[in-house]
Formats: C-alpha cells, structure tokens, sequence
C-alpha cells in the first residue's frame, strides 16, 4: 500500500489519529514516491516519533524502532551472534569432534579440519538480528523508526550512511545483504547534536516546531473528543501564552494533551488562573518554569482571555 497523493496522505494520517500541516503531508508523500529516509527534528514532544507510528499504521506497515543512545554500536542495532547457543551446540556436538579430526596427521592438520567446520556455527540458526537487519530482512516493507539519532555517536551516525545510501549490510560471516524491500525510514533529532552535512544529503529534511493555534486545536479536539470548545480554547491559548516566556524547557504539544485530560478529570469546566497555578506541574518540568509562569500569570490570563485573575 503507498499513498495516492499529498491529500491522501493528510486524511490517512488523520484517520491514524495524527492531525499534521500539508508541509508535513507533502515530505511523507515524496519520501514515499523516492523512497528516501526521512530527518525530521523539532523539539521534544512535538509528534516527531508519533508521525512514524502514524505513517507505518496507514501505511498497514509493521514498525521497527531502533532507539539511539550514547555508546550505541552496530552489534546493539545491527545483530549479535547468540554465543550462549552456539557454546551449547558445541557441547552438544563435542562427540563430532573425534570424527572430525581422525586420521589427522599432525596438530595444524587437525585445527584446520575443525576450522572447516566453523561456518555451521557462523549460519542463520545463530543470528539474533537487530533493528537494522531485521527492517533490511523483512519480505514485507516496513517503517523503520531510528529515533533519537542525535544521541547516537558520530561512529555510528557515519554507519548509518551506508545502510542509507545503499540499503544494504556486510556480514563478514555471510555477506552481503540488499534489502528485499526498501523500508520507510523516518531519523528522527531533539538537535542534541548537529547531524553530519552527509546524513541530511542522504534525508529530505523535515522540522516540526509547536503547532500554531488552530493546529493544536485539531489535535486537541482529536485526541481529548470531550472537551468543551471553551475549555480548549482558553487551554490552548494560555499554552502558547507560556510557551512565549523565556522558559528552560517550553510545555509541548503532548503535555498540553496530558493537561486538558486532567482538566476533564477534575471536572474543569472554565480555566482560571488559580487553575493554571494548581496544575503547573503538568506542563512545567522545572521549577524555574513554573516560578516564571507564577510571576506573569496575570499578564497570561488577560492575554489568553481567562475572565478571572487572582
């Protein structure tokens, strides 16, 4: 299944419950018909791995996820032998070895003769494959998810390119490998590092910044179906209100989510300041945010329309 075109791919995300900007509805589209890695950075909790799960879901893709960290090496994403397994497999087989090594003539012409035998314990029965592999392996196309690339090093970033450039993986062991279907593949970057001028040569860029205010007002209506439009609207403004002030860490578009559900759960029918106060611990993460947020809560309140001040 491949999308039709840049509207089709719009409403295919929003039946896959993610509302995007055609911005983001073209890149999907042409990362598709080029079959092109996708790099998409913004800030934390913008929908940046959120847009990958909702591609392979109305794509009717399985997802592989490779998560990146610090320290991150091609065995943790591209495969491991399963030494345990094969150390069992040879003391199952210790027996062979008298068979195998009879009638050597010397010690050298016994050690090559199991040295021949090692290709049964380098073989496919004990491969564990990784992300990377499994999405080059897979018969079917999938979505291959590698979030947080930033936090990788950049030994690893270089890796990378050739499984993008080319789609494809050396095995010493086995060989080469092609992938049998070209997968979707979505980088995703906080710009916790800046990503190498070779990997973005490789992407079609993609940044999603906070939504702007009828965006986040779609997304809200889809996701929290039932809050009141007076409700959202205050909440809606009064996040962008915050997100204005010089914070260390501005409130994103999933915690406004977590925000307007708690709301519900507190039976909130009208946001007051004194509400906004009571649960700044849902959208500031540090405490000089939240003292910021305190300090102008007055100017908030007016600017956002809330009818009450403290």
């Amino acid at each position: 299944m491949t999308h039709e075109n840049i509207v089709n791919v719009k409403e295919s995300l929003e039946k896959a419950g993610y509302i995007c900007s055609k911005t983001v509805a073209t890149v999907v589209y042409l990362a598709g018909a080029t079959q092109k890695p996708v790099l998409v950075e913004g800030p934390a909790g913008v929908g940046k791995t959120e847009l990958a799960k909702a591609v392979a879901k109305s794509l009717g893709r399985d997802l592989i996820r490779l998560q990146c960290y610090e320290g991150l090496d091609e065995a943790k994403a591209l495969y491991e032998w399963e030494y345990a397994k094969q150390l069992l497999y040879t003391q199952m087989m210790k027996d062979r070895i008298d068979e195998v090594i009879s009638g050597s003539g010397n010690l050298t012409e016994a050690v090559d003769r199991i040295a021949n035998e090692e290709d049964a314990f380098f073989s496919e029965r004990f491969i564990q494959p990784r992300p990377l592999l499994q999405a080059i392996s897979s018969p079917e196309p999938v979505v291959l998810l590698i979030d947080e690339v930033d936090k990788s090093d950049p030994e690893f970033e270089a890796f990378l390119l050739e499984i993008l450039s080319d789609f494809q993986v050396t095995i010493p062991e086995l060989g080469t490998r092609k992938a049998i279907k070209i997968p979707f593949v979505f980088l995703t970057s906080n710009n916790y590092r800046d990503m190498s001028d070779a990997l973005k040569r490789r992407c079609i860029h993609l940044y999603i910044d906070y939504p702007d205010v009828n965006l986040e007002m779609q997304i809200v209506k889809l996701k929290v179906p039932g809050i009141k439009d007076r409700l959202a609207e205050q909440l809606i403004n009064t996040i962008h209100e915050i997100r204005s002030l010089d914070l260390k860490k501005k409130p994103c578009t999933s915690e406004t989510l977590d925000w307007a559900q708690s709301l519900i759960a507190l039976q909130v029918n009208q946001l007051t300041p004194e509400i906004v106060t009571d649960t700044l611990n849902l959208i500031c993460k540090y405490r000089s945010d939240s003292d910021l947020v305190t300090e102008n809560i007055e100017t908030i309140a007016k600017n956002a329309g809330l009818e009450c001040s403290i």
